[in-house]
């Protein structure tokens, strides 16, 4: 018998961005592993999704009970995993189980879905060649040391809406005018809506309003342009 888990990709807003193979894959499930049940249920109940077990896994518990999902699988059950929102295992738990799941010989099922990263760098529509960053440091002075770390070119990160202006504030801090910025948030939803400037004109936006909601960065870092250097002026 081949054991195997099923990384399942959910929509980032939309509900019908969902594929037909990941309601298959949900509906024969025994059980799934889910960060916020709340928020899971709602999913599931929207698809008349009703049989599988659902238990938390998130990045709090993941180390703790990863052993006992693998010995789920092994002894027969279906497993599924899924984020509240998009590809687990993207800045979403699911690391840690699927590394020990391949120790175990248990085979991997991806299905894939919608990532907002993704979403994030076609809108802004900088470079087709992108570093994905993840979530940026927590901490101020940290945030600017990783900031700093960076070559020219374009990156994608996450950020949290109670960080999301001392954020912009280091970006400032450390490129000035030499960065592009583009923050995305509600994405696919009615509600999507966008941001695009440099630091300080996305400052000045929210001045107005307050950032809420999660909130997906685009940034590409500008080379500087030389001055050209006059070689027949007097001194």
């Amino acid at each position: 018998m081949e054991y195997k888990l099923s990384i399942v990709g959910t929509p980032i807003g939309n509900l019908e961005d969902i594929t037909l193979r990941a309601i298959k894959t949900l509906e024969d499930a025994d059980i799934v592993l889910c960060e916020d049940s709340r928020v899971s249920v709602k999913l599931l109940k929207h698809f008349n999704i009703n049989k599988p077990q659902l238990i938390s896994y998130h990045n709090f518990n993941e180390r703790q009970i990863t052993p006992k999902i693998i010995n789920l699988i092994k002894s027969g059950k279906q497993v599924a995993l899924i984020s509240d929102a998009g590809m687990p295992c993207i800045s979403d738990p699911g690391f840690e189980i699927v590394n020990k799941a391949k120790a175990e010989g248990i085979f991997i099922d991806v299905i894939g879905g919608p990532t907002a990263m993704v979403h994030a760098i076609i809108k802004a529509n900088f470079s087709n060649t992108f570093t994905f960053l993840g979530f940026l440091k927590d901490k101020s002075g940290m945030r600017q040391n990783e900031l700093k770390s960076l070559t020219f070119g374009t990156y994608v990160a996450y950020v949290s809406p109670h960080k999301l202006q001392a954020t912009i504030d280091d970006f400032e801090v450390v490129f000035g005018n030499n960065v592009k910025l583009y923050l995305i948030k509600e994405m696919t939803k009615m509600h999507e809506t966008s941001y695009e400037g440099t630091p300080a004109e996305i400052k000045a936006i929210f001045e107005s309003e307050s950032p809420r909601g999660e909130f997906t960065l685009v940034f590409e870092i500008i080379k500087p342009k030389r001055e050209k250097v006059n070689k027949y002026a007097s001194n």
